[in-house]
Protein backbone atom coordinates (compact mmCIF):
# COMPACT_ATOMS: atom_id res chain seq x y z
CA UNK A 1 0.00 0.00 0.00
CA UNK A 2 1.30 3.31 -0.75
CA UNK A 3 0.70 4.68 2.44
CA UNK A 4 1.99 8.39 1.32
CA UNK A 5 -0.84 8.65 -1.29
CA UNK A 6 -3.77 7.28 0.97
CA UNK A 7 -2.49 9.67 3.23
CA UNK A 8 -3.00 12.87 0.38
CA UNK A 9 -6.23 11.14 -0.36
CA UNK A 10 -8.29 10.86 2.83
CA UNK A 11 -6.73 14.17 4.33
CA UNK A 12 -9.26 16.26 2.20
CA UNK A 13 -12.43 14.16 3.21
CA UNK A 14 -15.33 15.83 5.48
CA UNK A 15 -15.89 13.97 8.94
CA UNK A 16 -19.25 13.08 7.84
CA UNK A 17 -17.66 10.75 4.97
CA UNK A 18 -15.59 9.01 7.98
CA UNK A 19 -18.23 8.56 10.05
CA UNK A 20 -20.27 7.42 7.29
CA UNK A 21 -17.53 4.82 6.29
CA UNK A 22 -17.68 3.90 9.73
CA UNK A 23 -21.32 3.55 10.07
CA UNK A 24 -21.65 1.59 6.71
CA UNK A 25 -19.70 -1.34 8.82
CA UNK A 26 -22.07 -1.10 11.93
CA UNK A 27 -25.50 -3.66 12.27
CA UNK A 28 -28.24 -1.39 10.78
CA UNK A 29 -32.18 -2.61 11.15
CA UNK A 30 -32.85 -5.20 8.98
CA UNK A 31 -36.05 -5.00 6.57
CA UNK A 32 -39.18 -3.44 7.80
CA UNK A 33 -41.77 -5.55 6.25
CA UNK A 34 -45.06 -3.77 7.68
CA UNK A 35 -47.86 -2.76 5.65
CA UNK A 36 -47.42 -0.01 3.07
CA UNK A 37 -49.05 3.37 3.76
CA UNK A 38 -52.06 4.88 1.35
CA UNK A 39 -51.41 5.98 -1.69
CA UNK A 40 -52.15 10.20 -2.07
CA UNK A 41 -54.32 11.62 -4.62
CA UNK A 42 -52.52 13.76 -6.92
CA UNK A 43 -54.12 17.70 -8.08
CA UNK A 44 -53.33 16.95 -11.34
CA UNK A 45 -51.54 14.59 -13.80
CA UNK A 46 -47.38 15.21 -13.88
CA UNK A 47 -46.27 16.12 -17.38
CA UNK A 48 -44.30 13.05 -18.99
CA UNK A 49 -41.35 12.47 -17.82
CA UNK A 50 -37.87 12.91 -20.15
CA UNK A 51 -37.41 9.80 -21.80
CA UNK A 52 -34.74 7.62 -21.45
CA UNK A 53 -32.97 4.75 -24.13
CA UNK A 54 -34.85 1.71 -24.05
CA UNK A 55 -33.07 -1.22 -22.67
CA UNK A 56 -34.85 -4.26 -22.77
CA UNK A 57 -34.07 -5.70 -25.88
CA UNK A 58 -36.52 -9.06 -24.98
CA UNK A 59 -38.61 -10.50 -21.55
CA UNK A 60 -35.28 -11.14 -19.77
CA UNK A 61 -32.41 -10.11 -22.25
CA UNK A 62 -31.29 -6.18 -21.45
CA UNK A 63 -28.31 -3.82 -22.98
CA UNK A 64 -26.43 -2.00 -20.55
CA UNK A 65 -23.18 0.20 -20.96
CA UNK A 66 -23.24 -1.50 -24.91
CA UNK A 67 -22.98 -4.87 -23.47
CA UNK A 68 -26.30 -7.12 -23.98
CA UNK A 69 -26.95 -9.96 -22.05
CA UNK A 70 -29.93 -11.91 -20.55
CA UNK A 71 -31.05 -12.12 -16.60
CA UNK A 72 -33.43 -15.07 -16.96
CA UNK A 73 -32.48 -16.83 -14.02
CA UNK A 74 -32.89 -15.43 -10.34
CA UNK A 75 -29.12 -15.74 -9.89
CA UNK A 76 -28.58 -13.64 -12.87
CA UNK A 77 -29.44 -10.56 -10.85
CA UNK A 78 -26.01 -11.07 -9.22
CA UNK A 79 -24.21 -12.50 -12.15
CA UNK A 80 -20.43 -12.20 -11.00
CA UNK A 81 -19.77 -12.45 -14.65
CA UNK A 82 -20.87 -8.92 -15.36
CA UNK A 83 -19.76 -5.93 -14.91
CA UNK A 84 -20.76 -4.39 -11.58
CA UNK A 85 -22.16 -0.86 -13.32
CA UNK A 86 -24.53 -3.54 -16.16
CA UNK A 87 -26.10 -5.32 -12.58
CA UNK A 88 -26.32 -1.82 -11.01
CA UNK A 89 -28.31 -0.70 -14.51
CA UNK A 90 -30.49 -3.86 -14.37
CA UNK A 91 -31.32 -2.90 -10.73
CA UNK A 92 -32.36 0.70 -12.06
CA UNK A 93 -35.27 -0.17 -14.18
CA UNK A 94 -34.56 2.93 -16.30
CA UNK A 95 -36.31 1.37 -19.08
CA UNK A 96 -39.82 2.11 -17.68
CA UNK A 97 -39.30 5.57 -18.71
CA UNK A 98 -38.18 4.88 -22.28
CA UNK A 99 -40.85 4.83 -24.83
CA UNK A 100 -42.17 1.46 -25.91
CA UNK A 101 -45.77 -0.52 -26.91
CA UNK A 102 -47.76 -2.92 -25.75
CA UNK A 103 -44.74 -5.99 -25.69
CA UNK A 104 -42.10 -3.45 -23.87
CA UNK A 105 -44.90 -3.36 -21.25
CA UNK A 106 -45.46 -6.56 -20.66
CA UNK A 107 -41.94 -7.50 -20.36
CA UNK A 108 -41.41 -4.16 -17.93
CA UNK A 109 -44.72 -5.45 -16.05
CA UNK A 110 -42.56 -9.33 -16.01
CA UNK A 111 -39.21 -7.61 -14.95
CA UNK A 112 -40.62 -5.73 -11.68
CA UNK A 113 -43.15 -9.00 -10.63
CA UNK A 114 -39.45 -10.94 -11.23
CA UNK A 115 -37.59 -8.56 -9.20
CA UNK A 116 -40.11 -8.78 -6.04
CA UNK A 117 -39.83 -12.60 -5.91
CA UNK A 118 -36.35 -12.84 -6.70
CA UNK A 119 -34.74 -10.29 -5.02
CA UNK A 120 -36.00 -10.87 -1.24
CA UNK A 121 -35.56 -7.61 1.32
CA UNK A 122 -31.96 -6.49 1.89
CA UNK A 123 -30.05 -9.44 -0.16
CA UNK A 124 -28.33 -8.50 -3.38
CA UNK A 125 -26.40 -5.81 -5.10
CA UNK A 126 -29.89 -4.19 -5.85
CA UNK A 127 -30.67 -3.35 -2.32
CA UNK A 128 -27.36 -1.33 -2.44
CA UNK A 129 -28.75 2.17 -1.70
CA UNK A 130 -28.14 3.62 -5.13
CA UNK A 131 -29.96 1.70 -6.81
CA UNK A 132 -32.54 1.26 -4.49
CA UNK A 133 -32.88 5.09 -4.93
CA UNK A 134 -32.73 5.36 -8.47
CA UNK A 135 -35.31 2.42 -8.74
CA UNK A 136 -37.84 3.83 -6.23
CA UNK A 137 -38.26 6.64 -8.64
CA UNK A 138 -38.75 4.84 -11.79
CA UNK A 139 -41.20 3.04 -10.16
CA UNK A 140 -43.38 5.65 -8.84
CA UNK A 141 -42.92 7.19 -12.24
CA UNK A 142 -44.29 4.26 -14.11
CA UNK A 143 -46.86 3.97 -11.56
CA UNK A 144 -47.89 7.82 -12.24
CA UNK A 145 -47.85 7.27 -15.96
CA UNK A 146 -50.56 5.58 -15.91
CA UNK A 147 -49.54 1.30 -15.01
CA UNK A 148 -51.97 -0.24 -12.37
CA UNK A 149 -50.15 -0.78 -9.08
CA UNK A 150 -50.48 -4.50 -7.63
CA UNK A 151 -50.47 -4.61 -3.65
CA UNK A 152 -47.34 -6.38 -3.88
CA UNK A 153 -45.74 -3.80 -5.49
CA UNK A 154 -46.64 -1.19 -3.39
CA UNK A 155 -45.56 -3.09 -0.41
CA UNK A 156 -42.38 -3.51 -1.92
CA UNK A 157 -42.09 -0.17 -2.35
CA UNK A 158 -42.30 0.99 0.85
CA UNK A 159 -39.57 -1.56 2.19
CA UNK A 160 -37.59 -0.34 -0.12
CA UNK A 161 -37.83 3.08 1.14
CA UNK A 162 -37.87 2.12 4.66
CA UNK A 163 -34.45 0.65 4.33
CA UNK A 164 -32.96 3.51 2.01
CA UNK A 165 -33.72 5.76 4.77
CA UNK A 166 -31.77 3.99 7.26
CA UNK A 167 -28.70 4.23 4.72
CA UNK A 168 -28.53 7.45 3.14
CA UNK A 169 -25.01 7.24 1.60
CA UNK A 170 -23.16 10.12 3.99
CA UNK A 171 -19.84 8.27 3.17
CA UNK A 172 -20.51 9.32 -0.62
CA UNK A 173 -22.10 12.42 -0.48
CA UNK A 174 -22.28 14.17 -3.50
CA UNK A 175 -25.10 12.78 -6.64
CA UNK A 176 -25.54 9.33 -4.74
CA UNK A 177 -26.96 11.39 -1.72
CA UNK A 178 -28.88 13.68 -3.78
CA UNK A 179 -30.37 10.21 -5.40
CA UNK A 180 -31.13 9.00 -2.07
CA UNK A 181 -32.97 12.29 -1.19
CA UNK A 182 -34.92 12.79 -4.15
CA UNK A 183 -36.09 8.90 -3.49
CA UNK A 184 -37.13 10.22 -0.44
CA UNK A 185 -38.99 13.15 -1.37
CA UNK A 186 -41.12 10.61 -4.06
CA UNK A 187 -41.36 8.28 -1.59
CA UNK A 188 -43.31 10.94 0.55
CA UNK A 189 -45.52 12.62 -2.12
CA UNK A 190 -46.67 9.04 -3.55
CA UNK A 191 -47.95 7.67 -0.31
CA UNK A 192 -49.97 9.76 2.42
CA UNK A 193 -49.99 9.44 6.13
CA UNK A 194 -47.51 9.69 9.05
CA UNK A 195 -44.83 7.56 7.47
CA UNK A 196 -44.98 9.00 4.02
CA UNK A 197 -44.96 12.51 5.33
CA UNK A 198 -41.96 11.78 7.66
CA UNK A 199 -40.04 10.74 4.69
CA UNK A 200 -41.16 13.81 2.80
CA UNK A 201 -40.23 16.16 5.60
CA UNK A 202 -36.97 14.81 5.83
CA UNK A 203 -36.06 14.45 2.60
CA UNK A 204 -37.34 18.58 1.61
CA UNK A 205 -34.83 20.01 4.16
CA UNK A 206 -31.71 17.30 3.43
CA UNK A 207 -32.24 18.88 -0.12
CA UNK A 208 -32.52 22.47 0.84
CA UNK A 209 -28.83 21.92 2.24
CA UNK A 210 -27.28 19.71 -0.59
CA UNK A 211 -28.63 21.90 -3.55
CA UNK A 212 -27.37 25.21 -1.77
CA UNK A 213 -24.10 23.31 -1.09
CA UNK A 214 -24.03 21.25 -4.84
CA UNK A 215 -25.06 23.80 -7.15
CA UNK A 216 -23.02 26.50 -7.65
CA UNK A 217 -24.07 30.30 -8.30
CA UNK A 218 -23.11 29.75 -11.91
CA UNK A 219 -25.66 26.61 -12.11
CA UNK A 220 -23.40 24.04 -12.76
CA UNK A 221 -23.12 21.23 -10.30
CA UNK A 222 -20.02 20.99 -7.91
CA UNK A 223 -18.56 17.90 -9.28
CA UNK A 224 -17.94 19.42 -12.71
CA UNK A 225 -19.36 16.39 -14.82
CA UNK A 226 -21.20 17.70 -17.72
CA UNK A 227 -22.96 14.15 -17.61
CA UNK A 228 -23.77 14.36 -13.98
CA UNK A 229 -24.92 17.87 -14.04
CA UNK A 230 -27.29 17.11 -16.75
CA UNK A 231 -28.42 13.84 -14.43
CA UNK A 232 -28.67 16.22 -11.52
CA UNK A 233 -30.97 18.89 -13.50
CA UNK A 234 -33.46 16.33 -14.46
CA UNK A 235 -33.64 15.18 -11.01
CA UNK A 236 -34.76 19.00 -9.88
CA UNK A 237 -37.18 19.02 -12.68
CA UNK A 238 -38.61 15.58 -11.95
CA UNK A 239 -38.65 16.97 -8.20
CA UNK A 240 -40.90 20.35 -9.97
CA UNK A 241 -43.03 18.14 -11.54
CA UNK A 242 -44.26 15.47 -9.02
CA UNK A 243 -44.33 18.52 -6.23
CA UNK A 244 -46.70 20.96 -8.46
CA UNK A 245 -48.39 17.98 -9.51
CA UNK A 246 -48.65 16.68 -5.72
CA UNK A 247 -49.96 19.76 -4.22
CA UNK A 248 -47.78 18.38 -1.36
CA UNK A 249 -44.95 20.81 -1.56
CA UNK A 250 -44.87 24.75 -0.84
CA UNK A 251 -45.13 27.41 -3.27
CA UNK A 252 -42.15 28.51 -2.49
CA UNK A 253 -39.88 25.96 -2.72
CA UNK A 254 -41.16 25.16 -5.94
CA UNK A 255 -40.21 28.28 -7.07
CA UNK A 256 -36.69 27.97 -5.77
CA UNK A 257 -36.56 24.86 -7.61
CA UNK A 258 -37.20 26.93 -10.33
CA UNK A 259 -34.95 29.36 -10.06
CA UNK A 260 -31.95 26.65 -9.62
CA UNK A 261 -33.31 24.54 -12.36
CA UNK A 262 -33.23 27.70 -15.01
CA UNK A 263 -29.44 28.39 -13.79
CA UNK A 264 -28.88 24.82 -14.24
CA UNK A 265 -30.27 24.89 -17.63
CA UNK A 266 -28.45 27.62 -18.52
CA UNK A 267 -25.02 26.17 -17.50
CA UNK A 268 -25.90 22.98 -19.65
CA UNK A 269 -26.74 25.18 -22.97
CA UNK A 270 -22.76 26.80 -22.23
CA UNK A 271 -21.20 23.48 -22.10
CA UNK A 272 -23.28 21.80 -24.75
CA UNK A 273 -21.06 21.20 -28.02
CA UNK A 274 -23.37 22.43 -31.63
CA UNK A 275 -23.99 18.52 -32.26
CA UNK A 276 -25.76 18.79 -29.62
CA UNK A 277 -24.02 16.50 -26.98
CA UNK A 278 -22.52 17.61 -23.82
CA UNK A 279 -18.25 18.48 -23.26
CA UNK A 280 -16.77 15.30 -22.22
CA UNK A 281 -15.03 16.73 -19.13
CA UNK A 282 -14.05 14.31 -16.16
CA UNK A 283 -16.74 11.36 -16.00
CA UNK A 284 -18.90 12.31 -18.89
CA UNK A 285 -20.41 10.23 -21.73
CA UNK A 286 -23.37 10.26 -23.90
CA UNK A 287 -26.45 7.88 -23.24
CA UNK A 288 -26.55 7.80 -19.80
CA UNK A 289 -28.23 11.45 -18.86
CA UNK A 290 -31.05 12.84 -20.90
CA UNK A 291 -29.93 14.47 -24.03
CA UNK A 292 -29.93 18.35 -23.01
CA UNK A 293 -32.37 18.45 -26.01
CA UNK A 294 -34.92 15.95 -24.36
CA UNK A 295 -34.33 18.30 -20.99
CA UNK A 296 -35.09 21.60 -22.67
CA UNK A 297 -38.50 19.80 -24.33
CA UNK A 298 -38.90 18.22 -20.22
CA UNK A 299 -38.67 22.08 -19.35
CA UNK A 300 -41.07 23.13 -21.76
CA UNK A 301 -43.73 20.49 -20.58
CA UNK A 302 -43.21 22.10 -16.74
CA UNK A 303 -44.19 25.42 -18.64
CA UNK A 304 -41.11 27.07 -17.97
CA UNK A 305 -39.35 28.86 -20.87
CA UNK A 306 -36.70 27.15 -22.15
CA UNK A 307 -33.32 29.74 -21.75
CA UNK A 308 -31.98 31.26 -24.17
CA UNK A 309 -28.35 30.79 -25.99
CA UNK A 310 -26.31 33.32 -24.77
CA UNK A 311 -24.82 35.11 -27.85
CA UNK A 312 -21.65 36.19 -26.44
CA UNK A 313 -18.04 35.46 -27.94
CA UNK A 314 -17.06 34.04 -24.51
CA UNK A 315 -18.83 33.23 -21.56
CA UNK A 316 -17.53 32.46 -18.32
CA UNK A 317 -18.53 29.95 -16.02
CA UNK A 318 -16.43 31.41 -12.99
CA UNK A 319 -17.48 28.79 -10.21
CA UNK A 320 -17.20 26.14 -11.97
CA UNK A 321 -13.87 26.79 -13.70
CA UNK A 322 -14.81 26.36 -17.43
CA UNK A 323 -14.69 28.93 -20.48
CA UNK A 324 -16.68 29.08 -23.93
CA UNK A 325 -15.36 30.86 -27.05
CA UNK A 326 -17.14 31.57 -29.53
CA UNK A 327 -16.38 32.29 -33.28
CA UNK A 328 -17.95 32.10 -36.45
CA UNK A 329 -18.72 28.10 -36.26
CA UNK A 330 -15.75 27.70 -34.03
CA UNK A 331 -16.48 26.44 -30.78
CA UNK A 332 -14.17 25.76 -27.91
CA UNK A 333 -15.32 24.70 -24.50
CA UNK A 334 -11.84 25.50 -22.59
CA UNK A 335 -11.13 23.48 -19.02
CA UNK A 336 -9.79 25.88 -15.68
CA UNK A 337 -11.49 24.24 -13.59
CA UNK A 338 -11.07 22.76 -10.05
CA UNK A 339 -11.05 18.90 -10.50
CA UNK A 340 -13.87 18.68 -8.38
CA UNK A 341 -14.82 19.44 -4.51
CA UNK A 342 -11.97 18.83 -2.70
CA UNK A 343 -13.26 16.03 -0.36
CA UNK A 344 -15.37 14.62 -3.34
CA UNK A 345 -12.97 13.92 -6.01
CA UNK A 346 -14.02 10.58 -7.54
CA UNK A 347 -15.21 11.62 -10.97
CA UNK A 348 -12.13 13.98 -11.70
CA UNK A 349 -9.90 13.20 -14.81
CA UNK A 350 -6.44 14.33 -14.88
CA UNK A 351 -7.93 16.74 -17.52
CA UNK A 352 -6.44 20.32 -15.93
CA UNK A 353 -5.86 22.83 -19.16
CA UNK A 354 -7.71 20.60 -21.22
CA UNK A 355 -10.01 21.51 -24.16
CA UNK A 356 -12.53 21.02 -27.21
CA UNK A 357 -13.19 22.03 -30.37
CA UNK A 358 -16.29 21.91 -32.82
CA UNK A 359 -16.37 23.78 -36.39
CA UNK A 360 -19.70 23.05 -37.10
CA UNK A 361 -21.78 20.13 -36.03
CA UNK A 362 -18.42 18.10 -36.25
CA UNK A 363 -16.20 17.63 -33.32
CA UNK A 364 -12.71 18.36 -34.07
CA UNK A 365 -10.59 18.14 -30.72
CA UNK A 366 -11.24 15.76 -28.33
CA UNK A 367 -10.58 14.42 -24.59
CA UNK A 368 -11.08 11.06 -24.47
CA UNK A 369 -14.78 10.17 -22.77
CA UNK A 370 -15.22 7.54 -20.25
CA UNK A 371 -16.32 3.77 -21.13
CA UNK A 372 -15.87 1.90 -17.68
CA UNK A 373 -16.01 2.35 -14.34
CA UNK A 374 -14.48 -0.97 -13.40
CA UNK A 375 -11.39 -0.36 -11.43
CA UNK A 376 -8.58 -1.40 -13.49
CA UNK A 377 -5.87 -0.55 -16.25
CA UNK A 378 -8.67 0.92 -18.56
CA UNK A 379 -10.06 3.21 -16.07
CA UNK A 380 -6.60 4.25 -15.25
CA UNK A 381 -5.66 4.98 -18.76
CA UNK A 382 -9.18 7.13 -19.83
CA UNK A 383 -8.82 9.09 -16.22
CA UNK A 384 -5.06 9.66 -16.94
CA UNK A 385 -3.43 13.12 -18.30
CA UNK A 386 -2.51 11.54 -21.57
CA UNK A 387 -5.96 10.77 -22.53
CA UNK A 388 -7.03 14.76 -22.54
CA UNK A 389 -6.17 17.27 -24.89
CA UNK A 390 -3.77 18.85 -23.00
CA UNK A 391 0.07 18.59 -21.66
CA UNK A 392 1.03 15.75 -20.05
CA UNK A 393 4.69 16.45 -17.58
CA UNK A 394 7.14 13.13 -17.46
CA UNK A 395 5.22 10.53 -18.03
CA UNK A 396 3.05 11.32 -15.34
CA UNK A 397 -0.74 12.60 -14.76
CA UNK A 398 -1.67 16.48 -13.63
CA UNK A 399 -3.63 15.41 -10.42
CA UNK A 400 -2.98 11.78 -8.99
CA UNK A 401 -5.51 9.85 -9.84
CA UNK A 402 -6.01 6.35 -9.20
CA UNK A 403 -8.05 2.98 -8.19
CA UNK A 404 -11.08 3.90 -10.04
CA UNK A 405 -12.72 6.90 -8.18
CA UNK A 406 -9.25 8.05 -5.99
CA UNK A 407 -7.46 11.07 -6.12
CA UNK A 408 -4.48 12.60 -4.11
CA UNK A 409 -2.40 15.38 -5.32
CA UNK A 410 -5.20 18.07 -6.95
CA UNK A 411 -3.94 20.43 -9.99
CA UNK A 412 -4.86 24.16 -8.69
CA UNK A 413 -5.49 26.92 -11.32
CA UNK A 414 -3.71 30.24 -10.99
CA UNK A 415 -3.30 33.06 -12.94
CA UNK A 416 -6.57 33.13 -15.22
CA UNK A 417 -7.02 35.39 -17.74
CA UNK A 418 -10.01 35.97 -20.06
CA UNK A 419 -10.29 38.65 -22.81
CA UNK A 420 -11.39 40.19 -25.71
CA UNK A 421 -8.96 41.75 -28.23
CA UNK A 422 -10.27 43.25 -31.25
CA UNK A 423 -11.20 40.50 -33.78
CA UNK A 424 -10.03 37.52 -31.00
CA UNK A 425 -10.66 35.87 -27.64
CA UNK A 426 -8.12 34.72 -25.30
CA UNK A 427 -8.11 32.78 -22.52
CA UNK A 428 -4.73 32.14 -20.67
CA UNK A 429 -4.05 29.68 -17.57
CA UNK A 430 -1.14 28.00 -15.19
CA UNK A 431 -1.71 24.85 -13.17
CA UNK A 432 0.85 23.44 -10.60
CA UNK A 433 -0.46 19.96 -10.84
CA UNK A 434 3.39 19.10 -11.54
CA UNK A 435 5.20 21.86 -9.11
CA UNK A 436 5.64 18.43 -6.29
CA UNK A 437 8.29 17.16 -8.94
CA UNK A 438 11.98 18.47 -9.02
CA UNK A 439 12.18 21.43 -10.59
CA UNK A 440 9.13 22.55 -10.42
CA UNK A 441 7.62 22.22 -13.31
CA UNK A 442 4.24 24.78 -14.17
CA UNK A 443 2.08 24.03 -17.01
CA UNK A 444 0.80 26.85 -18.79
CA UNK A 445 -1.54 27.60 -21.64
CA UNK A 446 -3.11 30.00 -23.82
CA UNK A 447 -5.80 30.27 -26.41
CA UNK A 448 -6.54 32.81 -28.78
CA UNK A 449 -9.62 32.26 -31.20
CA UNK A 450 -10.14 34.27 -34.51
CA UNK A 451 -13.40 33.66 -36.79
CA UNK A 452 -11.04 31.29 -38.77
CA UNK A 453 -8.11 30.15 -36.10
CA UNK A 454 -7.19 28.80 -32.96
CA UNK A 455 -3.99 29.29 -31.61
CA UNK A 456 -2.39 27.11 -28.62
CA UNK A 457 0.43 28.36 -27.24
CA UNK A 458 1.60 25.92 -24.54
CA UNK A 459 5.05 26.48 -21.97
CA UNK A 460 7.17 24.75 -19.07
CA UNK A 461 7.72 26.97 -16.65
CA UNK A 462 10.54 25.25 -14.67
CA UNK A 463 12.72 21.66 -14.95
CA UNK A 464 11.62 18.95 -16.47
CA UNK A 465 13.11 15.43 -18.44
CA UNK A 466 10.00 15.35 -20.61
CA UNK A 467 6.50 17.13 -21.54
CA UNK A 468 3.93 16.55 -24.36
CA UNK A 469 1.31 17.93 -25.54
CA UNK A 470 -1.62 16.07 -27.15
CA UNK A 471 -4.52 16.77 -29.70
CA UNK A 472 -6.81 14.14 -29.80
CA UNK A 473 -8.77 14.50 -32.86
CA UNK A 474 -12.56 13.81 -33.30
CA UNK A 475 -14.35 10.89 -34.71
CA UNK A 476 -13.49 10.51 -38.51
CA UNK A 477 -11.03 13.29 -38.75
CA UNK A 478 -8.13 11.84 -40.90
CA UNK A 479 -4.27 13.67 -39.86
CA UNK A 480 -1.51 13.87 -42.29
CA UNK A 481 1.44 15.57 -41.45
CA UNK A 482 3.55 17.28 -44.19
CA UNK A 483 7.54 15.77 -44.83
CA UNK A 484 8.54 18.69 -42.15
CA UNK A 485 5.97 17.58 -39.51
CA UNK A 486 5.97 21.20 -38.79
CA UNK A 487 2.87 21.57 -40.72
CA UNK A 488 -0.16 19.50 -42.22
CA UNK A 489 -3.99 18.59 -43.14
CA UNK A 490 -7.07 17.42 -40.31
CA UNK A 491 -9.47 16.22 -43.47
CA UNK A 492 -13.50 16.17 -41.22
CA UNK A 493 -16.19 13.51 -42.07
CA UNK A 494 -18.04 15.77 -43.98
CA UNK A 495 -15.05 16.49 -46.12
CA UNK A 496 -13.68 20.09 -44.15
CA UNK A 497 -10.22 20.46 -44.43
CA UNK A 498 -8.42 21.92 -41.52
CA UNK A 499 -4.55 23.27 -41.62
CA UNK A 500 -2.40 22.96 -38.69
CA UNK A 501 1.05 24.00 -37.71
CA UNK A 502 3.56 23.22 -35.27
CA UNK A 503 6.39 25.34 -33.65
CA UNK A 504 8.00 21.61 -33.22
CA UNK A 505 7.68 18.29 -35.34
CA UNK A 506 4.50 16.72 -34.64
CA UNK A 507 3.44 12.91 -34.91
CA UNK A 508 0.32 11.39 -35.95
CA UNK A 509 -0.38 8.26 -33.83
CA UNK A 510 -3.26 6.17 -33.39
CA UNK A 511 -5.94 7.40 -29.99
CA UNK A 512 -8.93 6.08 -28.73
CA UNK A 513 -12.58 7.76 -28.14
CA UNK A 514 -15.12 7.06 -25.84
CA UNK A 515 -18.16 8.73 -26.22
CA UNK A 516 -20.50 5.95 -24.35
CA UNK A 517 -19.97 3.33 -21.82
CA UNK A 518 -19.04 0.13 -23.39
CA UNK A 519 -17.61 1.83 -26.67
CA UNK A 520 -14.37 2.90 -27.49
CA UNK A 521 -13.75 4.27 -30.96
CA UNK A 522 -9.73 4.24 -32.85
CA UNK A 523 -9.03 8.17 -33.30
CA UNK A 524 -5.79 9.79 -34.12
CA UNK A 525 -4.10 12.09 -32.16
CA UNK A 526 -1.29 14.90 -32.72
CA UNK A 527 1.49 14.69 -30.30
CA UNK A 528 3.99 17.52 -29.75
CA UNK A 529 7.13 17.47 -27.80
CA UNK A 530 7.38 20.56 -26.05
CA UNK A 531 11.73 22.00 -25.76
CA UNK A 532 12.46 25.11 -23.41
CA UNK A 533 10.87 27.84 -25.87
CA UNK A 534 7.21 27.97 -26.12
CA UNK A 535 4.84 25.73 -28.50
CA UNK A 536 2.48 27.42 -30.56
CA UNK A 537 0.16 25.26 -32.16
CA UNK A 538 -2.54 26.34 -34.74
CA UNK A 539 -5.74 24.82 -36.30
CA UNK A 540 -6.43 27.21 -39.29
CA UNK A 541 -9.79 26.47 -41.41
Amino acid sequence: MDVGRLLRTVRYLKPVQVYGRLGARLPKPGPKLGAPPQTRALERPCAAWAPREPSLVGPTRARFIGEAADFAGAASWNDPARPRLWLYNLHYFDDLTADGGAESQAWRRGMVARWIAENPPGAGAGWEPYPTALRIVNWIKWALAGQATAPDWLHSLAIQTRWLADRLEWRLLGNHLMADIKALIFAGLYFDGPEADAWLARGLALHRAQLAEQVLSDGGHFERSPMYHAIMLEDLLDLINFGEASGAVDAGTLAHWGVVADRMGAWLKVMTHPDGEVGLFNDAASGIAATPAALEAYTGRLGRAPVAAAALSIIRLDPSGYVRLTHGDGVALIDVAPIGPDYLPGHAHADTLSFELSLGGERLVVNGGTSTYAEGAQRQLERATVSHSTVEVDDGDSSEVWAGFRVGRRARVRDLLVREDGAAVQVSAAHDGYAWRPGRPLHRRAWRMTNSRLTVTDLIQGRCDKAVARFHLGPGVVARADADQLSGDLTTLAGRTVRWTSSAPARVEPSEWRPRFGERLEIMQLTIPLAAAPLVTEFTW
